[in-house]
């Protein structure tokens, strides 16, 4: 078998690697649950090959994102749930629906009309889930209520982002950022008491308060915290490394350097950082 550039040669690889007599022992034995975090985690390093501007990542990424994709297809097809090409015609479905000014006739002309449209065209489509999912007989409805929507699935600080905008959208958030700083500072002063009483369940709720009002900050200024997250992150990884380079060059490692010689190589690197901008 050869590569190929159409997509039913990687559909035909994935059934083969899936055939109970001579497939890969380790593909036959996945589920939907077991790769779930493969497919996050793909996801992530797509993410990553942009953010490094890889153009060779990021094309070889995608491909592993698809797999992941053909993967759980394969699974359900097997089950008889659906199968790749119901995937293909949801989604082409979907955004044929979604986009009738340019496939159908529609007034929404600017990016605001067109927003406005999406976000009514969305609310049909939950409203027609949940009639499926009541025709089903289903009891546990992920939809429930306004903050529905929001998938619990995201990361956390997404999921924490998306809360706050969806209620926004109904008047519930604050007016700007300066006020939240207070909210912050509030949060900060309650953790400081759980940790004083040593309770390790309060410390973790405060914690979650005080991340959640910081979100909200960066909601406000525009900084999207994932990403803000993900550059001070770098930073640390930069900076870090810097103190390991340094303690190689004078013959000291990083197990047997005090941390007074590791903060003093730190501010060093934050001193270069700084010079170079």
């Amino acid at each position: 078998m050869e590569a190929s550039t159409d997509i039913n040669r990687l559909l035909e690889i994935m059934a083969a690697l899936r055939q109970p007599e001579t497939g890969c022992p380790w593909d036959i034995v996945q589920t939907f649950e077991t790769i779930k975090p493969y497919t996050i985690e793909e996801a992530y390093e797509v993410a990553d090959a942009i953010e490094r501007k890889d153009p060779d990542d990021l094309c070889e990424e995608l491909g592993d994102l698809l797999l992941q994709v053909v993967f759980h297809a394969r699974i359900a097809e097997e089950s008889g749930q659906f199968n790749f090409g119901d995937v293909v015609e949801a989604i082409t479905r979907k955004m044929i629906r979604r986009h009738p000014h340019v496939f159908a006739r529609s007034d929404a002309d600017t990016p605001e009309a067109v927003k406005a449209q999406w976000d009514m065209i969305k609310q049909q489509e939950k409203a027609e889930r949940l009639a499926r999912r009541a025709a089903r007989g289903s009891a546990d409805d992920p939809d429930t209520g306004y903050l529905g929507s929001v998938q619990r699935s995201f990361p956390a600080l997404t999921e924490a982002l998306k809360l706050q905008e969806r209620a926004a959208k109904v008047g519930f958030d604050w007016s700007e950022a300066a006020p939240i700083l207070d909210k912050v500072e509030e949060e900060i002063g309650e953790l400081r008491e759980a940790l004083a009483e040593n309770k390790p369940d309060k410390v973790k709720d405060e914690l979650g308060d005080l991340i959640f009002a910081l979100v909200n900050i960066g909601r406000h200024v525009g900084a999207e915290p994932e990403q803000a997250l993900r550059g001070t992150n770098t930073k640390f990884r930069n900076r870090f490394r810097h103190i390991e380079t340094s303690l190689q060059a004078s013959g000291e490692t990083l197990v047997d350097a005090s941390l007074e010689r590791m903060e003093e190589l730190w501010q060093a690197a934050k001193s270069i950082q700084r010079q170079i901008g």
